[in-house]
């Protein structure tokens, strides 16, 4: 009781701080869900973890949502600033508490990532979450937050573009058939530029790990961000998962030790299939007799025995396909092939 009055004099308590305690690491949760995106859905534009330091980048935001048929709608703090985080975490856990609240607001669309999503799990209010299910999606450290309000609610969140992507015609096309019409898709890398007129595949090459064909929840995103929320309330259960990761700008020696801590963890243990997909700017560098990360994926992923493969065309790159974190899928790791086995929106 006393520390309820503290948070209450603090002006935390409606930030949903306590809602997470004793709420046990790795907790399993029935997938819930959320609506389908219609024509004219208002979708609230928010900034959950990097500040955004120019208007002109949220008009571009605030456009890009409009041209999809959407109303804008900007979450108070949107713009705020609190050195490199956009405002304080108080007010950025506030404005997305606020959005699920909101019953005239039908989606969540942070305005970038950078880092700063992990800082506010501890402040969301997931029984209003719940209550309210929403498309929310994003990616890179966006993957935070859509893990965490995965784990401690079941919601479906999407790993997707946020506001500042390129929105291509064909990333368009894939979220709109995912959160719109509530299609099973299935996915495989695209044939890229030149590779359209080749005899043979140059980029988007899969690497089968081991073969094989597999089913199972799809969880996953940015490898730094999700190795970091081991031993939290905020990584979902992974037993039986179909996990994928991806990242960007870090060399082989992390990745290793990234992936060997989720090994050491056990969080790998009971995996149902894994998927690697692209790492952008992670070579060696200028260093001597690195391991590739072919190696070190075959190091800690083969001895699993589960189906996997690397090279999907999942990550910081272009065009994005929009997945359904908790959705039930099938891999196929000698194709190099996702199918969604159930509609990720209602």
């Amino acid at each position: 009781m006393r520390r309820r009055r503290l948070l209450a004099g603090m002006g935390l308590t409606g930030l949903g701080l306590t809602l997470a305690q004793g709420v046990q690491p790795g907790m399993a949760q029935a997938a819930q869900r959320p609506p389908r995106l219609r024509p004219g859905a208002t979708v609230g534009i928010f900034s959950p973890a990097g500040a955004t330091f120019e208007q002109d980048r949220l008009d571009v935001v605030v456009e890009a949502v409009t041209a999809l048929g959407w109303q804008p709608k900007l979450a108070p703090h949107v713009l705020d600033r609190y050195g490199y985080l956009a405002g304080s975490d108080a007010v950025r856990a506030a404005d997305v508490n606020a959005l699920f609240a909101d019953s005239r607001v039908d989606a969540l669309m942070p305005v970038r990532g950078d880092w700063g999503s992990a800082r506010i799990l501890p402040y969301l209010d997931y029984d209003q979450i719940r209550a309210n299910p929403k498309v929310i999606l994003g990616f890179s450290d966006i993957t935070a937050l859509l893990l965490g309000i995965y784990a401690q609610t079941g919601l479906i969140t999407f790993h997707g573009p946020h506001g500042l992507t390129a929105w291509r015609s064909d990333q368009v096309d894939f979220l709109r058939r995912v959160v719109v019409q509530g299609e099973t898709l299935t996915f495989t890398n695209p044939l890229l530029g030149a590779d359209q007129d080749r005899l043979m595949r140059d980029q988007g090459r899969i690497q089968t790990i081991t073969p094989g064909r597999a089913t199972g929840r799809l969880i996953g995103g940015n490898l730094s961000v999700l190795s970091a929320l081991v031993g939290s309330p905020y990584l979902p259960d992974l037993r039986g998962a179909i996990l994928f990761l991806e990242d960007i700008g870090e060399p082989p020696y992390r990745v290793d030790r990234m992936l060997t801590q989720l090994k050491l963890a056990g969080a790998l243990a009971g995996l149902a299939g894994f998927i690697f997909g692209q790492c952008r700017a992670c070579g060696p560098g200028e260093g001597y007799g690195s391991l590739t990360l072919a190696e070190i994926l075959r190091d800690h992923i083969q001895p699993l025995g589960i189906p996997a493969w690397s090279g999907a065309w999942i990550g910081h790159v272009e065009p994005m396909w929009t997945l359904p974190l908790g959705g039930r899928v099938a891999i196929d790791a000698d194709q190099g092939e996702i199918q969604m086995l159930e509609p990720a929106v209602v």
